[in-house]
Parts: structure tokens; sequence; C-alpha cells
């Protein structure tokens, strides 16, 4: 493969609303990570506005590369390759990452690869157990990702299971503007489901047809929303936390029981989750206690690696690093990348 030297990877990240940079050693180990988040500029509009999202990006990324950089007590020369998210994310915002990663790969004379954000957040699970690796069933859950996917070898994916409407993440944020609890709502509903009762209300769980592993959490947001309408045109009180609990319950039900089908299916007795979903307190208890039940070993990153982060990037990137994986200075942005378009 290569001598034993340690392979230094750049990653740029900025596939949505979080301007990020890490220095990445040999995949697992991580130099430096440095995020700057968003979200209080979004907050007031209830959700991340693209055009904003790119100037912020702009503005951000120098000093957010420069700090990976003195953080790690790296200079560019010592980097063995510049990684950067091409894909899937907002066009405007993967644009400013993917230009600055060229220009510094022109510049520094230094190789260039396109990472897939999607097989980043797979790859968080690699940062903090360094024993972890593929074969495995990994779920990813976030704003915009809802993906069941038999993760074969590094690099080597095949999607099993993903939504056909709204994402998880999605779903939650669409409910929290209902509850008027603001954005982001994830963790806010996690956070209200605690002090709730899960099964106060019956939403509907989407199983859909049988032997699917496809999600869909259009209609439990309606339902969530028509339940709420309901009540406000009875004039009934609504206990905001058991709307919480019991919308919640109803998505880690199906996201719990379709990943361990899933798992048993393949005969693979490993899972990780992956996204910003997962570090939802509620789907980490239940899959924790049905992978115990299953005895199938559970995976999942600390909650600050769940989010948008750069160092997730150069661990995904290090592997295609060592499998010969380049990219030209014509990589474009892909909004709507494919995890397992491996072009």
């Amino acid at each position: 493969m290569h001598d034993n030297k340690d392979i230094l990877i750049l990653a740029i990240e900025t596939s949505c609303d979080e301007t990020a940079a890490a220095v990445v050693k040999n995949g697992r180990v991580v130099l430096s990570n440095v995020v700057s988040s968003q979200i209080d500029l979004h907050k007031k509009y209830g959700g991340v506005v693209p055009e904003i999202a790119s100037r912020k990006h702009i503005e951000k990324i120098n000093p957010v590369i420069y700090e990976a950089l003195a953080q790690s007590n790296m200079t560019l020369e010592d980097m063995d390759a510049i990684a950067v998210t091409y894909g899937p994310g907002l066009v405007g915002a993967l644009l400013v990452g993917v230009a600055t990663a060229k220009a510094i790969a022109f510049a520094a004379k230094k190789p260039l690869i396109g990472v897939n954000h999607i097989e980043g957040h797979i790859a968080a699970n690699y940062i903090e157990n360094h024993d972890f690796e593929p074969p495995f069933i990994c779920l990813i859950v976030s704003g915009g990702h809802t993906h069941l996917v038999y993760v074969k070898d590094y690099g080597l994916y095949e999607i099993i299971g993903k939504t056909r409407d709204d994402a998880a993440g999605e779903a939650y944020d669409k409910v929290a503007r209902a509850l008027g609890i603001g954005y982001p709502g994830g963790p806010k509903i996690d956070e209200l489901a605690l002090e709730g009762d899960p099964y106060a209300i019956e939403f509907p769980r989407a199983y859909l047809e049988d032997g699917s592993f496809d999600f869909s959490f259009s209609g439990l947001k309606s339902a969530v929303l028509n339940y709420l309408n309901r009540s406000k045109m009875m004039g009934e009180a609504v206990n905001i936390n058991n709307v919480a609990a019991s919308f919640q319950q109803a998505v880690i039900e199906v996201l719990v029981t379709k990943t361990i089908d899933c798992a048993k299916q393949k005969r693979v007795n490993k899972i990780a989750l992956a996204g910003g979903v997962s570090a939802n307190r509620g789907l980490r208890q239940l899959m924790k206690k049905e992978c115990e039940k299953e005895k199938i070993f559970l995976q999942y990153p600390s909650p600050k690696l769940c989010t948008d982060n750069a160092a997730m990037i150069g661990s995904a990137a290090y592997y295609d690093y060592i499998r010969g994986i380049r990219h030209g200075y014509d990589l474009n942005a892909i909004a709507n990348l494919r995890l397992d378009d491996k072009s």
C-alpha cells in the first residue's frame, strides 16, 4: 500500500451552514477540528437560508483553515492531500469549499480528494473507535438525509433504504416550528421528550410495504400538525412535552426496527449511527436497548462528531487516498450527489 509514513490530510466541509476545517492523521487521529457554526444567524428564519450561508462561508473559510493548521502545529507543506466535501448539500455553500480546496491544492501542489458528505458522516465512526471497521450497517439520520446503508468495506456502500419524502431531521424541524419552540428542532424536541409521555398520543408509524427498508415521515408530520390544529379548534390545552415525546417515539421506533431488521437480513452484527439526528438521546437509548437484546455491537460518534464537521471528511478521504482516488481541478459541487456514485 504505502510505507509506514503517516498520511496527513487537510479537510474542508461547507455543505450546509457550518464552515469547518480539520487536520486528520491516517484517517483516525484528529489533530485539529475547527467548526464555525451559523445557527444563530439562521435562527430567526427558522431554517438555513442558502444565500446567507454561502456569504458566511466566504467570510469564515480562510480563518477556519488557518486555525485548523495552527492547532495541529502543521503547515500546508506537511499535508499529503487536500480533501473537500463536494456534495450533497446546498450548491452555493459547497462551491465555496470546493473552490477553496482547489485553489489550495493547486498552489501547494497537493492532490485533491472530493468526498461525499454522507460518506463523511459514516466515517465519523472510525475516529473515536480505532478498532471499528466494516462490514456494518449504518443508519444515517440528519436534517437532509435518512439512509440505511450496508457498508461492505471502506468506500463500498449499498443503499438498502432511504426516505421517500421528508428526512427525519426535516420532520423534527417542521414539528418544532408548529410547536413554536424554534430552530434547530431536533435538540429541542429531544429535550422536551424527556419530560413527556411517549405513549400519550397515538401517532402513526410508517413501516411501508413488507420487506421495505425505506422511510416516510411526511404522514407522521401531518398527523402531528392535524393534532395541534384540532386541539386549537376545540380549545383544548396541548401538553407540548407529550406531543414531542409521542412524535419522537413514532420516529425512533421505525428507525430502530428497520435498522435491526436490516442487520439481521444482511447477517451483520455491527450497527453504526451517523448524522446530526444520531445525537438524539431517545434514538441512542432505544437502539442500544434493542442491540443488546439482539447481541449486536453498536457504535456511534460523540455528539460533536455527529453534526457537520471536517474531521469526518478527513477520515473518509484517507480511505480514498490509500485506494488511489484523486480528483482533478474540474471537480464540481453536486447538490444531490448519491452515496453509491463513485465517479
